[in-house]
């Protein structure tokens, strides 16, 4: 998903359906663009002194972080449950002159079979992956971990706390995860070496103009 900062001001199912499919469907069915088409700035700030090589982006949404990565030499798979998003992601990607470099597979990541069978990458990428419904998000990323090849890098990026604005109750903080849980969540044995784990302030501004300070998760680990 690209950088964004309200997705957390929801109820839990946005009080219409439990299906995942149609959930993100319906999300991206109301409008042009549900996200920022900015790059996410952790990903950013990580990536850019990495050596390009083969990628994959989990959740890729409308692909602004894919393309990013194209700009800059890697050679990037996407993937993301709505056939919606990666629409849009791929018409970005024509448009900046990147489609070669870009591939894109509606997955469902909670189902292992529908995911790319192109292992293993330089880089797994998994940004903002939270979602108000079931889903396995740890099995998700410790199955991301296992697709590394050896010197190659895992990137997570996750909300750690509620945004400043939202009425997020407590019984929903199990939603975030700062990094400390996140690394405890993956399970990282000693085949990795752990480069980053911090919780990070960025400043963010909602649709309707307000603003305050967000708190990501910023994981990065490297296969030795």
């Amino acid at each position: 998903m690209t950088e964004h900062a309200h997705a957390h001001a929801h109820p839990r199912t946005h009080g219409t359906t439990s299906d995942p499919t149609t959930f993100w469907e319906d999300r991206y069915a109301g409008g042009t663009g549900i996200w920022s088409g900015r790059p996410n700035r952790a990903l950013v700030d990580e990536a850019a002194g990495l050596l390009p090589g083969h990628v994959l982006d989990l959740g890729c949404g409308e692909g602004a972080d894919a393309v990013w990565l194209a700009a800059r030499g890697w050679s990037v798979t996407g993937v993301d449950l709505s056939a919606t998003a990666l629409r849009r992601a791929d018409a970005a990607a024509l448009a900046a002159g990147l489609g070669d470099r870009v591939r894109w597979q509606v997955a469902d990541l909670a189902d292992p079979a529908t995911w790319p069978d192109e292992a293993p990458y330089d880089l797994v990428t998994a940004c903002f992956l939270q979602t108000p419904l079931e889903f396995p998000r740890t099995e998700v990323l410790q199955r991301a971990a296992g697709l590394v090849a050896p010197s190659g890098h895992l990137l997570v990026v996750a909300h750690a706390a509620p945004p400043p604005w939202s009425d997020v109750p407590p019984e929903r903080f199990d939603e975030f995860h700062p990094a400390e849980r996140e690394l405890a969540d993956l399970a990282l044995d000693d085949a990795w070496e752990v480069e980053v784990a911090e919780d990070r302030e960025r400043e963010a501004t909602t649709p309707d103009g307000r603003t305050g300070v967000l708190l990501d998760s910023v994981v990065l680990a490297r296969r030795r």
